[in-house]
């Protein structure tokens, strides 16, 4: 059994520029701020972008989308704080033929509809940036139906890894694909014991780097160890009752989805007409990608030692599968 995909350990500035919702130029635009360090670069002299550059990246574009100023970006990203910019919209109307009372009225709906598109810019970046304010940190540019997962853990429960991971699923999976992840990390902060050994797993995964053979014992022995703590982990999320908790997320998403997609719609055309940009916070402008053409624009810095591990936990995963 084989990975059916193998991710890229480092992307060009087109595959991350698609990846991040933005463009080549906006993120040369960023490394001339000094927002973005530049990256390492290939024999050919391009540049290479790596896990942590896309991480970092991502918080960017979500910053921007909640009006941040870029330079404030710069500083929190530097001080891991930072403070807001203000929040400007551009006017504008939509031009067209003026000459008859039709005209009129066609310019006057456009205008309308910029207006509105514009309001509803401004609703979402002050959410965001009045949820960055509640929650303290930057969790709080993730969507609310992941950040209302984490309401009952104490505060510096969740690691700023963790708030990583959960970027990017987001980014990926929608919002809905990340508060379901969210169990996992909910778990791991209530129960230490889970904590310690998810760490000492990762560690030993981390320790297969390119020095280590593909066939060397070491990587046998850390998939097993990976098979072994996943089903801890997963016994303890049944047991606990957590499991029930994502039953009752997707009937919650189903509702919420279904009383929402209109509005959403609308929005969009609004935008749409208004030319509008890229939506932060989970907005569904920011997801045009399917999920395999995220995952293929997302580097992950993997040895083929570990990408082996990676495999042979799925094969004993599968092993525990009932057949039906």
């Amino acid at each position: 059994m084989h990975l059916s995909f193998v991710p890229p350990r480092r992307v060009k500035i087109g595959d991350a520029a698609a990846f991040a919702g933005t463009t080549p130029r906006a993120i040369r635009h960023y490394h001339a701020l000094g927002l973005l360090p530049e990256p390492e670069r290939g024999g050919d002299g391009r540049r290479r972008y790596g896990h942590q550059d896309m991480i970092r990246l991502l918080w960017i574009r979500r910053m921007a989308g909640a009006g941040i100023a870029l330079d404030d970006i710069r500083d929190a990203l530097t001080a891991d704080t930072g403070s807001v910019g203000d929040d400007r919209g551009d006017g504008g109307s939509g031009g067209g033929d003026v000459d008859g009372g039709d005209g009129i009225a066609l310019t006057l709906e456009r205008l309308e509809n910029s207006l509105a598109a514009q309001e509803a810019v401004l609703r979402r970046q002050r959410t965001a940036v009045q949820r960055m304010r509640a929650e303290g940190s930057r969790m709080g540019l993730l969507s609310d139906v992941v950040t209302d997962r984490f309401k009952s853990l104490p505060e510096g429960a969740l690691r700023q890894g963790e708030l990583d991971t959960l970027l990017v699923t987001e980014r990926i999976f929608g919002p809905l694909g990340a508060a379901v992840q969210a169990t996992r990390f909910i778990a791991l902060a209530t129960r230490p014991a889970l904590r310690e050994e998810s760490d000492r797993v990762d560690a030993a995964e981390e320790a297969l780097d390119d020095t280590v053979a593909v066939d060397d014992p070491r990587v046998a022995r850390v998939a097993a160890e990976r098979h072994a703590f996943e089903g801890a982990l997963d016994a303890f999320i049944e047991e606990s009752g957590l499991a029930g908790d994502d039953d009752a997320l997707f009937e919650a998403w189903d509702a919420r989805d279904s009383a929402t997609t209109d509005q959403e719609e609308d929005e969009e055309e609004e935008e749409d007409d208004d030319g509008g940009g890229d939506r932060g916070s989970g907005g569904r402008r920011a997801r045009t990608m399917s999920a395999f053409e995220a995952v293929g624009r997302m580097p992950y810095d993997f040895s083929p030692a570990r990408l082996r591990c990676m495999e042979l936990a799925e094969q004993l995963a599968a092993q525990d599968t009932p057949t039906a």
